[in-house]
């Protein structure tokens, strides 16, 4: 299309240059044969210049645009519906025999308690005043006449000795606490206590003064 328009264009340019050619060769031909300069005149006016102009090439219209084309969706037939009959389960019935009680295995009567000895418990023998005296007195205490009352609880053997001393109620002096179970276990005899006709250990609790003698 664009070749076309040059060839055109080309074509207009060539007949101007031929008209003015010639229009030139006109007026050279009146000077030399001695027109006047009225006839020049005239045929200047009577002359009638072409402006030629280059013709703009069309402008290309866009084709309108193609409508879109809907696509309809496809039609689909819904599934035929299809029945399914289930035929009823059958019941069997079985017949099981009754469980059978578990065995219990019995146990054993207890073995008969051992028959009940003599019981009695731990006994001192004599007086237990005569465990501590005033011979006993610790001498620093005496001296200072400190006085006080110790408790004490006593564990005996089968033998019936002491095996062991404590202190339960304090005097408020060591040396009076301490001078209490030294004597006591030095001195303290039991008869030991008995559990279903036998000896066993047992205990006892007493307590000691200590007093200064006026």
């Amino acid at each position: 299309m664009a070749y076309a328009d040059q060839d055109g264009m080309s074509t207009n340019r060539l007949v101007s240059v031929i008209i003015v050619i010639l229009l030139h060769a006109f007026l050279g031909y009146a000077l030399v044969t001695g027109l006047a300069y009225d006839a020049v005149a005239t045929i200047k006016e009577k002359m009638t210049v072409v402006d030629v102009k280059e013709e703009e090439p069309p402008e290309e219209e866009e084709p309108p645009p193609e409508p879109e084309k809907q696509i309809e969706p496809p039609v689909v037939s819904p599934p035929p519906l299809v029945q399914t009959v289930t035929p009823p389960p059958t019941i069997r019935t079985v017949a099981t025999p009754p469980p059978s009680a578990p065995i219990v295995p019995t146990a054993a009567p207890p073995a008969p308690p051992p028959p009940a000895g003599p019981s009695s418990e731990a006994k001192p023998r004599g007086n237990p005043g005569n465990w501590a005296n005033t011979n006993d007195y610790p001498s620093r205490a005496l001296q200072q006449e400190r006085e006080g009352t110790t408790g004490f609880r006593v564990t005996i053997g089968v033998d019936g000795r002491v095996i062991d001393c404590v202190v339960t109620q304090s005097s408020g002096h060591d040396d009076l606490d301490a001078a209490t179970c030294s004597n006591v276990k030095r001195r303290a005899r039991f008869e030991p206590a008995v559990r279903n006709g036998e000896k066993v250990q047992g205990s006892y609790a007493n307590r000691v003064r200590w007093q200064i003698p006026k």
